[in-house]
């Protein structure tokens, strides 16, 4: 089988929380393209090619959005709303990826058609554990990719 490279949109405005995402993509799935935009606005610039993402090849369609909720501008449940309203994004899964665990917050992602609700861990080992399981279950599990074999089958 021929593996696909990945294209994974990360809408997150705090550049440690960025960090951490995009370190732990390269050390796990370097295969995949990670793409990272820090406010709604250019998130939803990005999906519909808008302004600098116009060009041919500036903004491949995501695989994958992970989303955080508290942005500047446009906020992350308006980014989900949208592009779960346009028949051509609604299939895209979106995993909200988030430091809130109101149940209102909850509630509204789901509402809005969030593909799975995730609370950033504030302790850095957890968030990075936590990022692992997300790439095995979105990126490995979800599109057949391989896991690799340190998680042995009962990753699979």
């Amino acid at each position: 089988m021929t593996k696909k490279t990945l294209t994974v949109l990360l809408v997150e405005d705090d550049p440690a929380h960025a960090e951490i995402v995009r370190r732990n993509f390269r050390d796990f799935s370097p295969e995949n393209r990670l793409e990272h935009v820090s406010d709604g606005v250019s998130a939803l610039n990005y999906i519909y090619r808008r302004g600098i993402f116009a060009e041919p090849g500036a903004a491949p369609r995501p695989d994958l959005v992970l989303l955080d909720l508290r942005l500047p501008g446009v906020d992350g449940l308006t980014v989900l709303r949208t592009m779960k309203e346009d028949p051509s994004l609604a299939p895209i899964p979106v995993v909200i990826l988030t430091t809130s665990a109101a149940e209102s917050d909850v509630v509204q992602a789901y509402g809005n058609q969030a593909n799975s609700y995730l609370v950033k861990p504030a302790d850095f080992d957890e968030f990075v554990s936590l990022m692992e399981t997300l790439e095995i279950y979105w990126l490995k599990r979800n599109f057949f990719l391989e896991v690799p074999e340190k998680y042995g089958s009962h990753a699979r």
